[in-house]
């Protein structure tokens, strides 16, 4: 007898016998449900107008791999996430079914996740950081004070696992003790790049590494291509670093404008070439310019809940509008009395002398000579 429950057998058959996105696939199973659609593949007979879905499960409907791929995610400590489960992002990958980016790459059919982050709690307040693997000095700085910054505002960081930008993000999150996630273009049980073993294990370790490939599959360019699609829907903004004239991150960056997801594009020096797509982006108004972390939340929170377009802030950001007036009714040089910044001010004198205290323990203002002057 299995461990597996019968639907998540099924749900791992499926993953295995049609190259995702596997649209046809996905319609079948949501028509008829996981356990008779796996059926109706090993039997070769479908529904109506689900032949498509035998032309897409022609080469591989008799693997009988569903077992050994869940044990090969089990022994690395990954696990296969369906949309029955709890942890399934769907809002973020509901845009992915939209009529004019179904036809191309729809939603997954299943994801495999390892690391105890959950994908909902990743996509629902996350940034994009996508770049160049030929990163210079200058887009690796950039990078991982972007990824910092924006995970202390509370959001995760994702991208994609390769050298140049996409690592330098995901350690300069694990460095700030943030959530990252690295969507992969192989099987949950391959790291690619080689070179980035040990990252993508310390990111498994905190955060989540996300592949809708069954165990075993090795990466290839056409999987590259689909996997930036779930890069864009999992993430609320994508920031391009570094793009070259021809860059994956600029296929990134185009899906972020098919799902309606902000773009970002982080100027260089002019004379860099891995700074051209950048400049293209925001030259035809295809994305906005952003220098800081606080820029990049403002695409993340456009209603101000989020960060600023100023940066840094200043002291008197946070006091209240009395006690800036109180403030600002101090000279710039000297001192003046509780009567004298009333005047000034036109607040009465007890709100000024609460305004005071409050402008004293906030190390703005001290008692000089029998009144108060700026620090």
């Amino acid at each position: 007898m299995s461990a597996y429950s019968l639907e998540l057998r099924a749900w791992a058959y499926l993953a295995r016998v049609a190259e995702p996105p596997g649209g046809p696939l996905r319609m079948l199973v949501e028509e008829i449900g996981v356990v008779d659609a796996a059926r109706a593949v090993r039997r070769r007979a479908m529904p109506p107008g689900y032949d498509d879905v035998l032309g897409l499960t022609q080469a591989r409907h008799e693997s009988d791999c569903e077992i050994s791929d869940l044990d090969a995610a089990a022994r690395v400590g990954a696990r296969l996430v369906t949309p029955d489960d709890d942890e399934w992002p769907g809002w973020s990958l509901m845009s992915l079914a939209q009529a004019d980016t179904a036809a191309r790459g729809g939603p997954p059919l299943v994801l495999w996740a390892r690391g105890p982050g959950q994908m909902n709690a990743v996509a629902n307040c996350s940034v994009a950081l996508v770049g160049s693997r030929a990163a210079s000095n200058y887009g690796e700085y950039v990078v991982a004070s972007l990824a910092a910054g924006v995970v202390a505002e509370g959001c995760a960081v994702v991208s994609g696992g390769a050298y140049g930008i996409d690592g330098a993000a995901h350690r300069s999150v694990l460095a700030s003790g943030g959530l990252t996630a690295a969507v992969l273009a192989c099987g949950i049980d391959r790291d690619y790049p080689a070179g980035h073993s040990q990252l993508l294990t310390q990111i498994a370790n905190s955060g989540v590494t996300i592949s809708e490939y069954p165990p075993g599959t090795t990466a290839a360019k056409h999987r590259f291509l689909t996997r930036n699609r779930l890069v864009a829907a999992l993430s609320s903004v994508v920031v391009v670093v570094e793009a070259g004239r021809r860059s994956g991150a600029a296929n990134t960056a185009a899906w972020a404008r098919k799902l309606g997801r902000p773009l970002g594009a982080v100027p260089g020096p002019v004379t860099s070439a891995m700074s051209v797509g950048c400049h293209r982006m925001v030259a035809d108004g295809l994305a906005a310019l952003v220098t800081t972390a606080s820029e990049v939340m403002s695409l993340v929170r456009p209603d101000g809940q989020g960060g600023s377009n100023e940066s840094p802030k200043r002291v008197t950001d946070t006091l209240s509008s009395a006690q800036r007036r109180v403030h600002d009714a101090i000279p710039g040089r000297g001192s003046a009395t509780v009567e004298e910044i009333a005047y000034a001010a036109a607040i009465e004198v007890s709100a000024v002398r609460s305004a005071l205290a409050t402008l004293d323990v906030a190390g703005l203002v001290v008692p000089s000579e029998g009144g108060w002057r700026l620090v």
